[in-house]
């Protein structure tokens, strides 16, 4: 049988935000930033990469480090690298476009395949010679995306919108354009400003981390919004001009969706940054999530449809995710893969950030590299295991969805508090069931009316979302549950 796709869709260890998804010789390719577990700060690991065949979205292999922090010569304090992109060029070599912490550079490294490992080429340059960013008059460059269009023309897009990023001794002046001739590294065309900076938080202009896609006549730019709807979009007729904000793609708290208000965000609220993919004619919205507490995050993705006008409505955030269809309702899920974690509310309204959260139960953890191009990540025994922690009385955790025609019974697997987890058909719905919860870890059940969920969900029983929401004193931690 035919493995399932979760939310988050690489393993509960790792933690790979930004994530442009690219789509090279039949696999799939993931190149971000990367979090370290326990970390205050962003980005504190080097660059890898994980791949999956383009038939099955569940088969994710580690491809291992491509790119350290100390192989940018001049990076001598192995300063952060921050989100990246990578291309294939005319020549057919794959290029690494980055960004060291607050430089206003972006430096390219180059490979002949897309696995890595990649060796640094140089720095984005005038054909002088003079690297942009060295000279104070030029923009504030952040997050670089390219695109290498479809008559060979080279475009990069860099700049931010984030007011304290100008304390790094360049103007803000948004989203910007430069056309690169076939090194990829020397500008020929003059930077234009297309999604100027304006941090206004009640519109949805430009924020940071761009993501460019060509799809028929139209270009797609893919931004995280001012507004915190989560990943906006903008088209154009022109790679270079004339970009018109369309609307939301998706929010990891579903913040716009349906017109949810931050107060009653779905999860806990973090940034956005992520790209479009079409994988055997299906297109998706990759994007990350925050797990908690700390700044660590972990790569999402979701179906999306692009319409014969090119425009693509707002998704919303699922534990199937990249799934083909609901979730087998017979088996046993990692709690982690919750898409709705929210505090107890007042008068209807939740503090996004004062939920329960993820966490796991060891270090930060490097899988072995990849010896023969193929890890099977099932098999590494001592990556830490990941769970729900923080689930106080009338904090709601969220599971969609899943195809319950044929489960009745639910188990949970928890710990801690003294009361009982009602099973809800949705986030403030009315409880159809009840587990008792221990103080130890335990199994715990209840048989499921999965018709009366339904009817409560005001969906089919063959995609049916479940929520757990708590009753009673103290902290419960979730591991995992079971259909059966």
């Amino acid at each position: 049988m035919k493995r399932q796709c979760f939310n988050p869709y690489l393993p509960s260890w790792e933690y790979i935000p930004d994530a442009e998804p690219r789509l090279f010789d039949g696999r799939v390719y993931i190149y971000g930033s990367h979090d370290r577990f326990g970390s205050k700060e962003y980005c504190v690991n080097d660059y890898v990469s994980w791949s999956a065949p383009e038939d099955d979205l569940s088969d994710w292999r580690y491809e291992g480090i491509i790119f350290r922090k100390d192989q940018t010569p001049w990076n001598t304090k192995n300063l952060l690298y921050y989100a990246p992109d990578v291309v294939q060029g005319t020549d057919g070599k794959y290029y690494l476009f980055y960004s060291v912490q607050n430089s206003s550079i972006a430096s390219v490294a180059v490979c002949d395949t897309p696995a890595g490992k990649f060796e640094y080429l140089g720095d984005v340059h005038f054909p002088d010679g003079r690297v942009y960013g060295s000279n104070p008059e030029d923009w504030f460059l952040f997050d670089p995306a390219v695109l290498v269009d479809d008559d060979g023309r080279i475009y990069l897009y860099a700049g931010s919108g984030q007011p304290s990023n100008g304390n790094f001794g360049h103007e803000i002046k948004g989203l910007f354009v430069m056309e690169l001739s076939s090194d990829m590294l020397t500008i020929i065309g003059e930077p234009t400003i297309i999604l100027p900076a304006d941090f206004n938080p009640k519109r949805p202009n430009y924020w940071e981390g761009p993501s460019i896609r060509h799809i028929g006549k139209w270009y797609y730019l893919v931004y995280p919004a001012t507004d915190i709807t989560g990943l906006n979009y903008a088209m154009s007729l022109f790679p270079d001009k004339g970009f018109i904000h369309k609307g939301p793609i998706h929010s990891s708290s579903d913040i716009g969706l349906n017109g949810r208000k931050l107060m009653n965000a779905a999860y806990p609220m973090g940034n956005s940054h992520g790209g479009m993919v079409c994988v055997k004619g299906q297109w998706y919205i990759f994007d990350h999530r925050r797990t908690g507490e700390t700044t660590n995050r972990q790569p999402v993705a979701e179906r999306i449809e692009i319409k014969e006008d090119g425009s693509i409505s707002m998704v919303e955030s699922t534990s199937c995710g990249l799934n083909e269809g609901p979730l087998r309702g017979i088996g046993t899920y990692p709690a982690y893969i919750a898409c709705c974690l929210k505090s107890s509310g007042i008068f209807g309204l939740h503090n996004p950030m004062g939920g329960p959260y993820i966490t796991q139960d060891g270090p930060d953890y490097e899988p072995k590299e990849p010896t023969d191009g193929e890890v099977n990540v099932d098999t590494e025994a001592n990556a830490p295991k990941a769970r729900i922690c923080g689930i106080k009385k009338g904090c709601v955790v969220g599971y969609k969805y899943f195809d319950l025609t044929e489960t009745k019974h639910i188990t949970i697997t928890a710990r801690g508090g003294d009361g009982i987890m009602e099973i809800l058909g949705s986030e403030d719905g009315q409880s159809v069931g009840e587990i008792r919860i221990s103080h130890h870890w335990n199994n715990m059940g209840t048989d499921l009316n999965t018709a009366k969920l339904s009817q409560k969900a005001g969906c089919p029983v063959g995609r049916c979302p479940i929520f757990l929401r708590y009753k009673g004193r103290g902290n419960v931690e979730l591991l995992q549950f079971t259909l059966s």
